[in-house]
């Protein structure tokens, strides 16, 4: 049998030149796209419970713009008026950019990197005499604290919002030839939603080095992995194994 049925566990892109759209013509696919997990915001009552008072930083590390997003709603919440003496750092030119979603950009103390954490790292170190507040997600990567703290950093990391399984019962008796996962948290929605699953003759497609392990640790196949110096993209690993794939199962 051939592969004709993929799904996709992220949103599904909003432009009309996705690369999914051209891997969908080619190979004559049906592509379905449905996040496995979603993000949910911690509530002020439980954010409280860390004991973190916004107003004692002087700085705040934003590494996306689902943290810029938590940060000014948990401030809202909290009925914190963040001052204009407020400085921002930020993983990349486009985070910063979103700041202007809820503050005057021009008017504030902004910085930001090429894109990488290491590279962030350096402009930090140039304002040492801060003290920063990183938001972050209960999933979040060790690496980020663990680097602030071996760089000397003042630094509170406050879990403003978590990553949740998604509710996918509407899924059960629908068959896919080619599961796509993008993190390790979308293996254990899978297991959640659908405990008994069983791979049998189903492809899975793992994006990064966590997520093949979270699926070979689930005692599961990788049969597409990316990215590799050949398939830099998860689409151009789909491609070059289904037509592969279909060429030999005509």
């Amino acid at each position: 049998m051939k592969i004709k049925k993929i799904l996709v566990t992220q949103p599904e892109p909003n432009f009309q030149n996705s690369p999914y759209n051209d891997l969908a013509a080619k190979n004559n696919l049906k592509i379905d796209f449905r996040p496995f997990i979603h993000v949910e915001g911690v509530s002020a009552k439980d954010f409280r419970k860390d004991r973190i008072n916004i107003l004692d930083f002087s700085a705040v590390i934003f590494n996306s713009r689902t943290a810029i997003d938590h940060f000014f709603r948990m401030s809202q919440e909290m009925r914190v008026v963040i001052p204009d003496t407020m400085k921002y750092f930020c993983i990349s030119e486009a985070t910063a950019h979103y700041l202007q979603k809820y503050i005057v950009y021009r008017k504030r103390k902004i910085f930001y990197a090429p894109g990488k954490f290491s590279e962030l790292l350096e402009v930090l170190m140039k304002h040492k005499e801060e003290s920063f507040l990183i938001p972050l997600s209960d999933m979040h990567k060790d690496e980020v604290p663990e680097k602030l703290t071996a760089a000397g950093l003042a630094f509170k990391a406050a879990v403003m919002y978590r990553t949740v399984c998604s509710d996918l019962s509407d899924l059960k008796d629908v068959n896919y030839d080619v599961l796509v996962f993008f993190s390790p948290s979308d293996i254990k929605s899978l297991f959640f939603n659908f405990p008994d699953f069983k791979q049998n003759e189903t492809k899975i497609a793992t994006f990064g080095y966590a997520t093949a392990k979270a699926v070979r640790d689930a005692e599961l196949n990788v049969d597409i992995e990316a990215p590799l110096p050949e398939t830099p993209s998860m689409t151009s690993a789909l491609d070059k194994y289904i037509s592969d794939f279909n060429k030999n199962h005509k």
